[in-house]
């Protein structure tokens, strides 16, 4: 219960099951069990997690989403500083990690207040660990924005991130990302699209991005991961071709030649001449060679 003596409360972000009730931390049912405030995304799903745990709260049960979340926010804050603890839980995973949460924490680390978890499943870590492509080094992307222009946008800025990539998407948006990944990152980047993880028709498609972008085409359903390989890290492995590519997707995103070509050079550890000369040498076949739009100009 809260604490009258003026100590605050604590704050704890707690990992509900992606998928699989029975994936559920030991710790939730405790915490859902005795936590004085619990801050959930979705009230009813909130409801059938209980049920499907066998327990009731017994603290007041108040929604927490993105629709309210600035508003609730020093509500929580105003709690936590009266010595409650609140327990925040979204639908699936992990708080904060593209679900309402940071702005809390933020809040309470702001006061002082301590803030703890419950760790617990996380569809980023699972289909990065299903996914088949390297795990040593990777990064979190979200969701892309809905606009195409805006999304070709977001992928160029990574187009040349060396890290696995891990994305969230709609299913509904699933083969227009696809593509999109496709035509900035390569058709032949590796990548695995995770769907409806530890769920009972869980499946992981891999292969080449323009592959999957027309397997996605004839429709896919439920909660999408998609995870990509980095681009290459070796200069070895980059053509004269795929330098002059690279500097194109870096000034289609509004970077000015000269930048483009350093940023090339210095993620692929090559002189900046080196890449220099292969859009030079771009630029002159283009010019002398058939007129297919597709040279530097």
């Amino acid at each position: 219960m809260a604490d009258v003596t003026g100590t605050t409360g604590t704050l704890v972000l707690a990992g509900t099951p992606i998928g699989d009730v029975a994936d559920a931390p030991p710790r939730l049912a405790k915490e859902l069990e005795t936590a004085d405030v619990v801050a959930a995304e979705d009230t009813r799903r909130l409801r059938r997690l209980t049920q499907a745990l066998g327990i009731h709260t017994t603290g007041r049960v108040v929604s927490y989403f993105e629709g309210n979340e600035s508003a609730r926010t020093p509500e929580l804050v105003e709690a936590l500083t009266g010595g409650a603890r609140v327990l925040l839980v979204t639908d699936a995973g992990m708080p904060s990690v593209s679900d309402p949460g940071y702005r809390l924490v933020a809040a309470a680390v702001e006061k002082d207040i301590k803030v703890t978890a419950v760790p617990g499943p996380s569809a980023v870590l699972t289909a990065l660990a299903l996914s088949g492509l390297p795990v040593d080094r990777f990064c979190f992307e979200g969701f892309l924005p809905r606009k195409a222009g805006e999304r070709l946008g977001r992928l160029r800025e990574v187009a040349d991130e060396r890290r696995t990539m891990v994305f969230f998407e709609a299913p509904h948006r699933l083969d227009d990302t696809l593509a999109a990944m496709a035509e900035v990152f390569g058709g032949d980047r590796r990548a695995a699209v995770c769907r409806e993880l530890t769920k009972t028709y869980e499946e992981v498609k891999r292969g080449p991005l323009a592959e999957l972008a027309v397997w996605a085409a004839e429709g896919v359903r439920g909660e999408i991961t998609v995870v990509v390989e980095g681009a290459a890290d070796t200069a070895e492995e980059l053509d004269a071709a795929e330098l002059v590519r690279r500097v194109q997707v870096r000034e289609e995103a509004g970077e000015r030649r000269k930048e483009a070509i350093a940023a090339v050079a210095a993620a692929a550890g090559l002189p900046k001449r080196e890449v220099f000369d292969a859009v030079v040498a771009a630029k002159n076949a283009s010019r002398s060679g058939p007129a297919d739009g597709k040279g530097l100009s």
